[in-house]
C-alpha cells in the first residue's frame, strides 16, 4: 500500500493548530516520507509539503530533519517502554514475564511499521555517529530490560547458553519476523500469530532447560 498522501492533501496549506497535535502531525508525516525517499532522500520540504506546511512554518517545530528523526526515534522507544512495564508489571515466572515482553516488542513492529523501519531497520548517520541522544539511551535500557529478565532464567539454572547470548538471539528472532514480513508483504505468510508463536517456542524450547 503507498503512503503517498494526494498531491491535494500535500499542496493544502493548514491553518494554525496546537502545537502539541501540529508536531504530532508532523512527525507522522516524516515517518512516511523517510520510508517512501530513504533519510537521505528526505528534506524539510518533502515533509512540509506532506504535512500541508510551508517548510517555515515546520522549522518552527524542528530545526532539523535530524532532529525530527530523533523525536520519532525516542517516542517509539517510549512506547515500546511502556508496554515492556505492562508486560513485566504482570505477576509470574521469568519465563512468562519474558514471553510477555517479546510479544509486545513484535506487536510494537507490526502496529508502527514505519516507525519500527527508521528505529531498526535503517541506520542514517544522526543515529549511527551522533552524539548519544535521549533516543538511543532509551533504546539501550530497553534491551537492558529485556536482557535483565533472561538473567534470572540464568541464575536460576533455566538456560542452556549465556544469558547475553540468549537474549541477543531471541531479540534477533523478533526482530526476523517484524521486519520480513513488513517489508516483505508480498509473500505467502503464513497467519502472522502463528509464525510469531512459532518462533517464540522454538527458540525457548532449545534455548530452556526443563
Amino acid at each position: 500500500m503507498s503512503t503517498e498522501a494526494p498531491a491535494s492533501a500535500r499542496s493544502q496549506r493548514k491553518p494554525k493548530g496546537e502545537g502539541h497535535e501540529r508536531r504530532a502531525e508532523i512527525l507522522a508525516a516524516a515517518e512516511r516520507v523517510f520510508v517512501e525517499h530513504g533519510y537521505e532522500g528526505a528534506t524539510i520540504r518533502k515533509i512540509a509539503d506532506e504535512v500541508g506546511l510551508s517548510s517555515t512554518a515546520l522549522y518552527m517545530h524542528f530545526p532539523d530533519k535530524g532532529a525530527i528523526l530523533q523525536e520519532i526515534s525516542r517516542e517509539a522507544f517510549e512506547t515500546l517502554r511502556a508496554a515492556n512495564e505492562r508486560a513485566m508489571g504482570q505477576e509470574g515466572p521469568a519465563e512468562d514475564r519474558l514471553r510477555r515482553m517479546m510479544r509486545a516488542y513484535v506487536e510494537f513492529g507490526f502496529g508502527n511499521p514505519n516507525a519500527y523501519r527508521l528505529v531498526y531497520m535503517t541506520r542514517p548517520a544522526e543515529l549511527r555517529e551522533g552524539p548519544q541522544s535521549s533516543a538511543r539511551e532509551l533504546g539501550t535500557e530497553l534491551f537492558r530490560s529485556f536482557e535483565r529478565v533472561v538473567e534470572e532464567l540464568e541464575a536460576a539454572g533455566r538456560l542452556r547458553l549465556d544469558a547475553r547470548t540468549a537474549a541477543q538471539a531471541l531479540w534477533a528472532g523478533g526482530h526476523g519476523v517484524v521486519s520480513l514480513m513488513i517489508s516483505k508483504p508480498y509473500f505467502d505468510w503464513v497467519d502472522r500469530e502463528a509464525l510469531t508463536t512459532a518462533m517464540m517456542e522454538g527458540l525457548l524450547a532449545g534455548f530452556l532447560r526443563p
